[in-house]
């Protein structure tokens, strides 16, 4: 084989966003992959298979040569052409399989041979990226962070509106988008959740990007671990605990109106492009919802939200517009999210900083950026 270069920067990848190629097959690309990265197998699932049943009863060489004979040259041509495509588009672009081993070397070797491209692989391939993201995660990111006291966290009671501000910030990050998850028992998306090791991978890219960029104060939303199917890594979520703590305050009139509005107006609007025009995909996943959560709920109150909930829906299919989910809403916020929220609230009084309505609230993370601005210490 011809020279093929390598590449380690790990840090310049994650700041340029560099393009990456992703050559395994369809199957590990779904166990987990980077940000951007495009999946162009250098062999399909089936082949996979079959080069590691014959590696684990034959040996290498059988499996090397089993793999060139599944991936001959009329296989391998259209392949090869996605690859050049890819990089025409790209001229940046990088490409790596598991290891930075067999695949990718192959992977390099006939861009060149066949469109003498020249392109990059990644030294230890995706398990070395992957290793690195973890230890910024898991190590990295939370030393800086508790050397320097700086991330905030913007708390405040279901319905306050807090992702709304969270999006309207540079200097924050939004997990739950990164989750694809809204946090909450009604918080699904018709689109699945990213895997564990893909939500990992997003939230310590932008992590590593924003620290870049803003090396002072990082503002996230008060979550708990778990945010839908995918956990915060421990570590990380130590430093999200005990961060100091904005708090925005809203009335419950204001908080049940934002709630309407966000899981049941854009919700069943979703929906309805999915093909659900008569909302009854909808409410049969509400009313697992409301399931799912009775025994938290109390058994006699559930039973108030679910018949509050099919009293509205009677009144929305009569009158058109969904006025009458205040009444279940209600219930929700101050049954059953409000005193969740104070008992929370009690261990962290301590560690708050601010209370106000939205706007004060956005003065006063204005006001502290740009005191922490002028006193900070930039990372090494």
């Amino acid at each position: 084989m011809s020279y093929l270069p390598l590449t380690a920067d790990f840090r310049s990848i994650i700041l340029g966003d560099i393009p990456l190629i992703d050559v395994r097959a369809p199957v590990e690309f779904a166990r987990g992959a980077f940000p951007g990265a495009v999946n162009l197998p250098l062999m399909n699932d089936e082949e996979r298979r079959l080069v590691g049943t014959c590696y684990t009863h034959e040996g290498h060489e059988a499996a090397v040569a089993l793999g060139h004979r599944l991936v001959n040259a009329q296989v391998r041509a259209p392949r090869i052409d996605a690859w050049a495509q890819f990089t025409r588009t790209h001229e940046n672009a990088l490409l790596y399989c598991f290891r930075g081993g067999m695949r990718s070397q192959i992977s390099q070797q006939w861009l060149f041979d066949h469109h003498g491209i020249v392109i990059p692989r990644l030294e230890g391939g995706y398990k070395a990226l992957r290793r690195y993201l973890l230890e910024q995660l898991e190590q990295e990111i939370p030393a800086h962070f508790a050397a320097r006291a700086l991330p905030l966290v913007l708390a405040g009671r279901t319905g306050t509106g807090k992702t709304i501000l969270i999006r309207q910030m540079e200097h924050a990050i939004d997990l739950e988008d990164i989750a694809h998850h809204r946090g909450s028992a009604f918080g699904r998306y018709l689109t699945p959740q990213p895997s564990q090791i893909d939500f990992e991978n997003r939230l310590a890219w932008k992590l590593i990007q924003l620290l870049h960029r803003q090396p002072g104060q990082v503002i996230f939303e008060d979550e708990s671990q778990a945010v839908g199917a995918v956990n915060i890594p421990a570590p990380f979520f130590e430093v999200l605990k005990n961060a100091a703590r904005v708090v925005v305050e809203s009335s419950l009139e204001e908080r049940i109106e934002r709630t309407v509005q966000e899981y049941v107006t854009e919700s069943q609007q979703r929906y309805a492009e999915s093909g659900d025009l008569d909302c009854q995909r909808w409410k049969t996943w509400m009313h697992a919802n409301f399931h799912r959560i009775r025994k938290r709920l109390g058994m006699e109150r559930y039973g108030r939200v679910a018949e509050a909930f099919d009293r509205a829906m009677v009144s929305q299919e009569a009158i058109g517009i969904p006025a009458a989910h205040r009444e279940w809403v209600r219930i929700m916020l101050s049954e059953y999210y409000d005193p969740m929220y104070d008992y929370q609230m009690e261990r962290a009084a301590s560690r708050v900083l601010f209370r106000g309505p939205a706007e004060q609230v956005l003065e006063f993370l204005a006001m502290s950026a740009q005191q922490r601005h002028h006193t900070r210490v930039l990372p090494c």
